[in-house]
């Protein structure tokens, strides 16, 4: 995997704390804090596990 810039950790009033980084390649990721080793790197991916958590209560600071 190509080395990440993170951004700053954002927490909501939530649970999840989620980080977006990008490559040199200006490639984006996302993944939640403390699991940077294993980002959502397909946008239909991200968006389908982005769902999953916002329903399971894990990133209602988003909504």
């Amino acid at each position: 995997m190509q080395e990440v810039n993170w951004e700053e950790p954002f927490c909501g009033e939530g649970n999840s704390c989620f980080r977006i980084g990008t490559d040199a390649e200006d490639n984006a990721y996302i993944a939640l804090l403390g699991q940077e080793d294993t980002p959502l790197t397909d946008t239909r991916d991200a968006l389908r596990n982005l769902i999953r958590d916002i329903k399971a209560g894990k990133a209602d600071h988003l909504l």
